[in-house]
């Protein structure tokens, strides 16, 4: 994952600071989507897989501690750097307990933030998982995936994979036609503490790339009780 070509998600009920944030990241190369809240924050984790996320901690409605908890809960590992007026020891200790992976002081230098989603991307981006990459591409319907290139390239050009998708593509296209457990695919990732949920939600976004229809795929399989199958074909 390129640096300068991150997705962020900034999450903040203040519409200035969600607006100065949106043009500021912008300008330095990330492609960044915004919401105003955690119900909104939500349903835009649900629909695309971001690199990062901005998030502000007091928010109406559901915290930015309450949302982040949650999304660790269901086992979500995007990297969170949480925003708030509150700078206290304290404070920082409840963020990183639930679940933040930086914090920073509201009000903050732009190139601190900059910085900070600098360092927290190049911690973040996959180690190359150590599987041998398939002979050559392989077909999903109109699309072919190239695991050398990381690329999933169809009729609609050239389609960008987050680290965690094209890792979890290349493993899978490896074992095309046998059945992978959800432990066999953590280890495959580097990620063998992260949890069943965490590949369940790896699977459910990779699905939305790579199926026409995601709730009834024809090439990722759910085998009930023992994992994930991939079936390539045209």
């Amino acid at each position: 994952m390129a640096e300068a070509t991150a997705d962020i998600l900034v999450v903040d009920d203040d519409a200035r600071l969600r607006a100065l944030l949106q043009r500021y990241l912008a300008e330095q190369g990330h492609r960044v989507a915004v919401a105003a809240d955690a119900a909104e924050a939500y349903a835009a984790i649900g629909a695309m897989a971001f690199d990062l996320v901005v998030l502000d901690v007091m928010m109406p409605g559901e915290t930015g501690l309450d949302f982040a908890e949650r999304l660790r809960r269901e086992g979500q590992d995007t990297p969170i750097l949480m925003l708030t007026a509150r700078g206290a020891p304290d404070d920082r200790v409840a963020g990183f307990e639930h679940g933040a992976d930086d914090y920073l002081a509201k009000p903050f230098d732009p190139r601190e933030l900059a910085l900070r989603i600098k360092t927290i991307l190049r911690r973040a981006a996959p180690a190359q998982p150590a599987i041998a990459l398939p002979s050559g591409p392989i077909q999903l319907g109109p699309r072919w995936f190239d695991a050398e290139r990381c690329e999933l390239r169809g009729p609609e050009g050239t389609q960008r994979l987050t680290g965690g998708e094209a890792a979890l593509l290349t493993a899978l296209a490896r074992r095309a036609g046998e059945v992978l457990s959800r432990e066999e695919i953590a280890q495959a990732l580097g990620t063998p503490d992260a949890g069943e949920r965490s590949v369940d939600v790896q699977v459910t976004r990779l699905r939305r790339k790579i199926e026409a229809d995601p709730r009834e795929p024809r090439f990722l399989h759910t085998i009930r009780h023992k994992g994930y199958v991939l079936r390539p074909g045209p």
